[in-house]
């Protein structure tokens, strides 16, 4: 359990980033990128970036061996130059510390994250480049659609403040986060208590992550709340539709993001949670794939076990292809 302990000057000094962050953003999608859930609606587009992410962004992979990545590269400046400016001020001890923290219990670190844990100059040129390149790569072709979006978060965060005041803002702000008196709390592994006295609370949207809010309490900074919003589908450049879309015009969309997520097995239940429909609805899909012999279904005990067939892997396959023009 995550709990912020709000005091009144902390609930006056609550406020919502005017614009997106880069660099935030970034970590989060690059955390999506190296991450194995959500096959069907990441992907198709862990696909495409692994692909063509260029050889200069893979130092970036190097600093983070797990799942979290070091707290000073969390930065959420509104611009990428003053974000790598930023990281580059972060202090030596914080910088030192953070590496040995994400490394302890895995192999050791590459040379150059030693050289950076060292201060090395070179090291800090290697990381800018890698942060430098990823973003041109997997941020730079959708961040216009990544503004547009904030901006409508930004506006659905404004009204409801205006309308409900900012607690009920914040209980109503993500999912399963709640407000019991002045503490904000929400579900996380083990127990961590912040207390701002007075810093203040930062709201920041992510539109490239799908798991529980992240927390930044940096001494001397406001606490930063970076939080999933958006549609749950990672933002794509337009005419960047593969294989979901060509097979959509042919079966529906509710069809081929069931053809596309049944890459792995899933109930009919689990099926119809991650569309988003009933499951008489996931069932009826489910049975017309399989009159086509696009799916297969088999009975485990008293769950109906539903998965692509070889046919119905070759038409999605078909799919890719006609989209990047080949037969």
């Amino acid at each position: 359990m995550i709990r912020i302990h709000l005091t009144a000057e902390d609930f006056a000094r609550v406020r919502f980033a005017a614009r997106p962050a880069p660099l935030q953003e970034l970590n989060a999608a690059l955390t999506m990128l190296f991450d194995h859930g959500d096959a069907l609606l990441f992907g198709r587009w862990r696909r495409r970036l692994f692909h063509s992410l260029p050889a200069a962004a893979e130092p970036f992979g190097d600093l983070v061996p797990g799942r979290e990545a070091p707290a000073f590269v969390d930065v959420f400046a509104d611009s990428l130059e003053d974000g790598l400016e930023s990281v580059r001020a972060v202090p030596p001890d914080l910088v030192r510390s953070e590496i040995e923290r994400v490394y302890a219990g895995h192999a050791p670190a590459p040379p150059w994250v030693r050289e950076l844990h060292r201060g090395d100059a070179d090291a800090w040129r290697i990381l800018h480049r890698a942060q430098r390149a990823a973003f041109e790569t997997v941020l730079r072709p959708v961040w216009p659609l990544v503004q547009d979006l904030h901006h409508a978060e930004f506006t659905r965060h404004a009204l409801a403040v205006a309308e409900h005041g900012v607690g009920a803002a914040l209980a109503t702000l993500v999912p399963g986060t709640r407000l019991r008196g002045a503490v904000w709390e929400w579900e996380a592994p083990g127990e961590r208590d912040v207390r701002p006295r007075g810093r203040g609370v930062l709201l920041l949207p992510t539109f490239h992550w799908t798991g529980r809010p992240l927390l930044s309490d940096l001494p001397g900074r406001p606490v930063v709340v970076t939080y999933p919003a958006g549609t749950g589908l990672p933002p794509e450049p337009a005419g960047a539709g593969g294989a979901g879309d060509a097979l959509a015009g042919v079966l529906g969309r509710t069809r081929a993001d069931a053809l596309l997520l049944l890459e792995d097995e899933h109930t009919t239940g689990g099926l119809a949670r991650r569309l988003g429909v009933s499951g008489a609805t996931a069932s009826a899909h489910a049975a017309a794939l399989r009159g086509a012999g696009l799916v297969s279904t088999v009975r485990a005990g008293r769950a109906v076990l539903h998965r692509r067939t070889a046919l119905g892997s070759l038409l999605v396959r078909r799919g890719d292809g006609a989209r990047n023009g080949r037969a």
